[in-house]
């Protein structure tokens, strides 16, 4: 129900006009200081802030403190943050290619130690679609699927003898049973849960790559493009003042979300 009112709320706001220029530009709401370096919104209007100290900070819609992860000494730098499951929070440390699962309030569920299946280069991960995780291994060429046990499930073939060479993305997504990966050089590429490449897209260069609904989202510059799925449809809109410098977008149900200088503007979509 969510992704059907978030896809109708994006056709109206990147509903493609001659100027291509949206009719009533989004307003901006409120601005969130605190030298934020990332952030994600989950499906229930929840914000996870990450601050240069590397410290999450959960809060509401509403401005209200939820809670707090501090644990910056033990796996350095947290390089994502996937909260596409309200009540599962996955935080990658890329330099020690360890998953932490936090729950709704910010305390540990468990810790994945990836090194231990011997996975040294992982660039990006996600839940899977049984609430396990998806991990791209990079050294391998192969789509791994990991349990919460920190076991293998399964695991693709070697991607480099599908697509003679190996991709690099930044994003994974299970998404409508298919599972996408996004690299900007590249493009998306998307396999099914058995590592069988379905379709390539060339939409390459795109920062803040999304998935919603049957749409795929991304943003060139000031540019948001969309490209839908079923129609193979492209639009495009200009937000020059709104992304110009930011660091980050997310799109939302109504909102607007964009990291610029440390701070998070949110924008109410029209």
């Amino acid at each position: 129900m969510l992704r059907t009112i978030l896809a109708m709320l994006l056709t109206a706001f990147l509903a493609c006009t001659g100027q291509a220029q949206p009719e009533t530009p989004p307003r901006l709401l409120v601005v969130l200081h605190g030298g934020y370096t990332d952030f994600t919104v989950d499906n229930l209007g929840n914000i996870f802030l990450l601050d240069s100290s590397n410290l999450l900070k959960k809060i509401t819609e509403n401005g209200d403190s939820v809670a707090v992860y501090n644990d910056v000494r033990r796996y350095g730098k947290v390089y994502s943050i996937d909260a596409a499951n309200p009540l599962k929070i996955i935080l990658y440390y890329r330099d020690f290619a360890t998953i932490v699962v936090l729950d709704r309030l910010l305390n540990v569920r468990t810790t994945i130690d990836l090194r231990q299946l011997q996975i040294y280069q992982a660039k990006a991960v996600c839940q899977s679609y049984d609430n396990a995780y998806w991990v791209y291994d990079e050294g391998e060429a192969k789509l791994k699927r990991i349990g919460d046990d920190g076991s293998l499930i399964e695991q693709s073939g070697d991607f480099r003898l599908q697509l003679n060479e190996a991709p690099s993305p930044a994003f994974i997504a299970d998404h409508n049973r298919q599972v996408y990966l996004y690299d900007s050089s590249r493009g998306v590429l998307i396999f099914d849960y058995f590592g069988t490449l379905k379709n390539k897209l060339a939409f390459t260069g795109w920062q803040d790559f999304q998935l919603v609904g049957k749409f795929m989202v991304g943003r060139k510059g000031n540019i948001l493009e969309r490209y839908e799925l079923t129609s193979l449809l492209v639009q495009e809109i200009k937000l020059p003042g709104i992304l110009d410098g930011a660091g980050k977008i997310q799109l939302s149900i109504d909102h607007l979300y964009c990291l610029r200088n440390g701070s998070l503007y949110i924008y109410a979509l029209p």
